[in-house]
C-alpha cells in the first residue's frame, strides 16, 4: 500500500521544471509512483493508498540539499571565545577552528551531528554532504555520526577531512577511516547514508596525499571533495611553492573531473573557472559563510554561464537552505551591480538537483518524478502578501518563506515531519543531551591554544 500527497502546489524540478496546480503525488516503498493533477491520481491511487496528506495550501516540492556543511560547526554556535580577534581568514583557522578541531571526542561528533541534523530535518533539509575534522577522533568517528543522522531518518554523505598538518599518519588515516566507511556504507541495502573521500584544502597536504586519496575515491566510485581557494592563503601557498593557482595545482595532479566537488571556490580566476568547466568538476557554493569569513565572492554567474554545475551549501554556518537562497540570489547581484546576475530558478536548482548532481545522486533525489526515491518537503507560508500559484511560487520561495513555513518533510517515504513536529523524537530530551555535550566543550575550549601549524606541500 502507498500514500498519496493530493491538493498541492507542486514544483516538480524535473527536466521541464514543471509546475502542477493542485497536483498530487503517489508514493510506494520509498519511491515517487507518480505525479500529476489530483483529480487523475486520486481516481488511480486512492484505493491502494494507506494514507492521503491533504497539502491544500502548501507548496510541495523535493527536499532541498547542502552541498558543502560541517555537523560540529554547532558546536561554535553561539560560543564565547576569549580570543584575539582574527583579521583574516588563516588566523580563524588557527584561533577558531583548527583549535576546536584539537579538542573534539567521537561523543562530540554524535552530539553536533544530532543537533544538526535536527535542525535539518526541521528546515526541510533532506540531504547534506559533511566532513568531520578531528586529529584526535579519526579511527571510526564517522559511525558515530552516521548514529545520529539515522535516528533523525535524513539522508547523509560523510567523509573525514583528511589532513596533514601534524604529520603524514595523521593524514593516511583519515585517508583510511574514509575508506573505510565508504566500503560499510557500499554494503548497506537501500542506506539513508553513504562515504565519499574529503581532503582538508591545498595548503595543509602534499601532492602525494592529494593523489593517494584521489586513487580511493575513485577506486570505490565515491565523490572526492576538497576545500578549493577559499581564502587567499591556499592561492598564495600554491603560487609561492608550485607556481600554480590551486586549481592548476589540481588539474596537474590529474583530480579534476565529475566525482570531484570543489567547496567553495570563491578566489579563483577565469582560467580556473575554465578547467572547472572544461574537467566538469562541481563546485559547492557557500555565500553566507563566505560573508562571515570575509573571503570574498565565489564568480558563480561566471561557473552557470560556462555550464559548472554548482550547488548550494552552508559550510556548518547556517542550516537554513531560504537564508542561504537568499544570501546567494543577493549577493551576486549587488557584487556585479547587475540585477539579472542570477535567478530565482539558479537558486533552486543549486538547492535541489544541482546538489543531487554533485554527489551522483541525481537518479535518486533532487527532484519529484517517477522512480525517484520519496523526499518531499510541504511548506505552508505563514505570510502571504500575495498569491502563490505557478506563476509566483518561485519567488516565494526565495523571497517569502523561512523555515519555519516547514510543515511536513518525507524521506524514502517516511513522515519524518508532520505538523512543525518531529515524529518519533523527543526533541526536548535529545536537545539537553546535545547541550550538556556542547557545555563540557566550550569548557574545554575556554582553555585552548592557537594551533599555528606549518602548512604542508613539499
Amino acid at each position: 500500500m502507498g500514500s498519496l500527497v493530493v491538493n498541492g502546489l507542486i514544483v516538480t524540478m524535473d527536466e521541464e521544471r514543471r509546475i502542477i496546480e493542485d497536483g498530487a503525488v503517489y508514493l510506494k516503498d520509498g519511491k515517487i509512483e507518480d505525479v500529476g493533477r489530483t483529480s487523475k491520481l486520486v481516481d488511480e491511487y486512492a484505493r491502494d493508498s494507506e494514507e492521503q496528506i491533504d497539502a491544500k495550501g502548501r507548496i510541495v516540492m523535493p527536499g532541498f540539499i547542502s552541498s558543502h556543511t560541517h555537523l560540529y560547526g554547532m558546536a561554535l554556535r553561539g560560543a564565547s571565545l576569549d580570543i584575539e580577534p582574527p583579521t583574516d581568514f588563516t588566523q580563524n583557522l588557527q584561533r577558531i577552528w583548527w583549535s576546536l578541531d584539537e579538542l573534539l571526542t567521537k561523543n562530540d561528533a554524535y552530539a553536533t551531528a544530532l543537533s544538526a541534523a535536527l535542525t535539518y530535518a526541521k528546515h526541510g533539509v533532506t540531504c547534506f554532504a559533511d566532513t568531520w575534522s578531528g586529529p584526535n577522533s579519526i579511527n571510526g568517528v564517522l559511525d558515530h555520526i552516521e548514529k545520529a543522522v539515522r535516528e533523525v531518518g535524513i539522508r547523509g554523505v560523510l567523509a573525514f577531512e583528511s589532513t596533514e598538518r601534524h604529520s603524514e599518519k595523521e593524514g593516511n588515516e583519515g585517508i583510511n577511516e574514509n575508506e573505510r566507511f565508504i566500503k560499510k556504507a557500499k554494503g548497506q541495502n537501500r542506506s539513508l547514508v553513504e562515504g565519499m573521500v574529503s581532503v582538508h584544502a591545498s595548503f595543509t597536504v602534499t601532492d602525494d596525499h592529494i593523489r593517494r586519496a584521489f586513487q580511493v575515491a575513485e577506486e570505490l566510485d565515491a565523490p572526492f571533495t576538497i576545500h578549493t581557494a577559499e581564502g587567499l592563503g591556499d592561492v598564495y601557498h600554491n603560487l609561492e611553492r608550485y607556481g600554480e593557482r590551486t586549481v592548476e595545482r589540481f588539474k596537474r595532479l590529474g583530480i579534476l573531473g565529475p566525482r570531484t566537488v570543489l567547496a567553495h571556490c570563491v578566489n579563483v580566476s577565469t582560467r580556473e573557472v575554465d578547467l572547472i568547466a572544461n574537467t566538469k568538476a562541481g563546485v559547492a557554493h557557500n555565500p553566507m559563510s563566505n560573508s562571515l569569513n570575509a573571503v570574498g565572492v565565489a564568480p558563480v554567474p561566471d561557473m552557470l554561464e560556462k555550464g559548472v554545475n554548482v550547488g548550494l551549501g552552508d559550510d556548518g554556518y547556517i542550516f537554513e537552505p531560504f537564508e542561504n537562497m537568499r544570501s546567494a540570489f543577493l549577493i551576486h547581484r549587488v557584487h556585479r551591480r547587475d540585477p539579472g546576475a542570477i535567478t530565482l530558478q539558479d537558486v533552486l536548482e543549486m538547492a535541489t538537483m544541482n546538489g543531487a548532481k554533485l554527489y551522483g545522486l541525481d537518479t535518486e533525489i533532487g527532484s519529484i518524478e517517477s522512480g525517484k526515491r520519496a523526499d518531499l518537503v510541504l511548506i505552508e507560508p505563514k505570510v502571504k502578501p500575495s498569491p502563490i500559484n505557478a506563476n509566483s511560487v518561485l519567488g516565494h520561495l526565495t523571497y517569502t518563506c523561512n523555515a519555519g513555513d516547514i510543515d511536513a518533510v518525507i524521506v524514502d517515504g517516511e513522515v519524518i515531519l508532520r505538523d512543525r513536529e518531529l515524529v518519533g523524537i523527543d526533541e526536548e530530551k535529545e536537545t539537553a543531551k546535545v547541550h550538556k555535550t556542547i557545555s563540557r566543550l566550550w569548557d574545554r575550549l575556554r582553555s585552548a591554544e592557537p594551533q599555528i601549524d606549518r602548512v604542508r606541500g613539499h
